[in-house]
């Protein structure tokens, strides 16, 4: 097959998908492949690194880059923002990297818009709605309230797959993981 080199690799789904087990995954196959990094106003966990994992920014910072159109997209969703910045993604390009983004889909979907013939979208299905509902109450990570607000949200994100020019149903771990690798190494040249 013959296809163009993709900078910009974007894994969404919703939470409990499996995207960051892909991506961390497709980060480990391909050296050349580096994650970006999104900036967000939701409180750092305890294993991760501001500048690493996100940028962590304060509201006020956050919506001054709102504000200074610092952002290619943003988006809130369960009370905090996430956003990802032109600065970030234009320095990688003109470094010539190949940049591994997991974002939700409405990002997924502006990263597309605003660099259509850099980038790659893939989405990343749970094989049905329980099994989703499943790994998010085994992650225990969330209160029943929160546990709702994601599930209502996923319902929305798995309606968004036709916008993504692959779709990975992640049923089987290894199987899951291997598409991805067979997609994105046709892209990443």
């Amino acid at each position: 097959m013959n296809t163009e080199s993709k900078h910009l690799i974007v894994l969404s789904s919703p939470s409990g998908g499996g995207k960051t087990t892909i991506a961390r995954h497709l980060l480990s196959t391909f050296p050349m492949l580096k994650f970006s990094v999104s900036a967000t106003t939701r409180k750092q966990r305890k294993n991760e690194t501001d500048g690493e994992d996100y940028f962590f920014l304060t509201q006020k910072q956050f919506d001054d880059k709102i504000n200074s159109g610092d952002f290619v997209e943003h988006e809130e969703i369960y009370g905090n923002f996430y956003g990802t910045l032109h600065s970030e993604i234009k320095k990688r390009l003109s470094d010539g990297e190949f940049i591994l983004f997991d974002v939700d889909v409405k990002g997924a979907v502006s990263l597309k818009k605003a660099y259509p013939d850099e980038t790659l979208l893939i989405f990343v299905s749970p094989p049905d709605f329980n099994t989703l509902e499943r790994r998010l109450r085994i992650r225990s990570t969330e209160t029943e309230e929160q546990l709702r607000k994601r599930l209502d949200r996923a319902r929305l994100e798995l309606t968004y797959a036709n916008y993504f020019d692959f779709t990975i149903i992640n049923d089987v771990l290894e199987d899951a993981l291997k598409k991805s690798v067979e997609i994105v190494g046709q892209y990443i040249k």
